[in-house]
């Protein structure tokens, strides 16, 4: 909890108890399904809410906001970045639904509102989006195809509307073809060594393959 306030000294009361009880939630929860691995349950905060959180760094998304979460898995990054962003509205969606019922418990542990679930593959999930957000389901590529024309062409933010993928390693292969992408190096907001090769790939909806 001390590395979010680090990061984002500027929470509210309400804001503040959420990150805290999201510890305690998913330790009970995933007890009972296993979603997050036992080794990132003990540092839940470092692995998964503060890398979600890496998507603020790179944008502040504006109230009324649509954001699309893919394959979200336990709830990451859409949970965190619905407690952050409460006055935006975050879709969360898997193939998995184990998966889901645990994100749907912390979600109403939480009290969110700005959340919904759906248990479906991206391609049958109908509506647009102002960003699709997601931490490395797949190969830039396929995931580009998986979500094509789901991003509204309205805008509402300082970013052009498009994709924010969490994403490590060296992506200079899988982002050859997209030559409006940008990288943000999270370790250049966060000082962690677990950050060294952690980035946001934005990639604005119009691009050029």
């Amino acid at each position: 909890m001390d590395l979010i306030l680090k990061y984002f000294p500027d929470l509210t009361d309400l804001q503040i108890n959420q990150f805290k009880a999201l510890e305690e939630l998913y330790q009970d929860w995933n007890i009972k399904i296993n979603v997050v691995s036992r080794k990132d349950i003990d540092e839940l905060y470092l692995r998964h809410v503060i890398h979600s959180l890496g998507i603020a760094k790179v944008i502040s998304f504006k109230p009324g906001s649509q954001i699309l979460d893919v394959g979200t898995g336990g709830g990451f990054p859409g949970i965190p970045l619905a407690i952050l962003f409460p006055d935006s509205n975050f879709h969360l969606v898997d193939s998995i639904a184990k998966k889901l019922k645990v994100v749907d418990e912390v979600v109403d542990g939480l009290g969110l509102t700005n959340v919904r679930t759906t248990h479906s593959r991206v391609e049958e999930i109908k509506g647009s989006y102002d960003f699709i957000v997601s931490r490395a389901v797949a190969y830039m590529p396929t995931f580009v195809h998986w979500v094509k024309g789901k991003i509204s062409k309205t805008q509402n933010n300082d970013l052009k509307n498009g994709i924010l993928y969490l994403k490590g390693g060296d992506l200079s292969e899988e982002l050859e073809p997209y030559k409006t992408a940008k990288i943000f190096e999270l370790n250049t907001f966060f000082s962690e060594a677990f950050f060294e090769t952690k980035k946001v790939v934005y990639l604005p909806i119009k691009f050029k393959g």
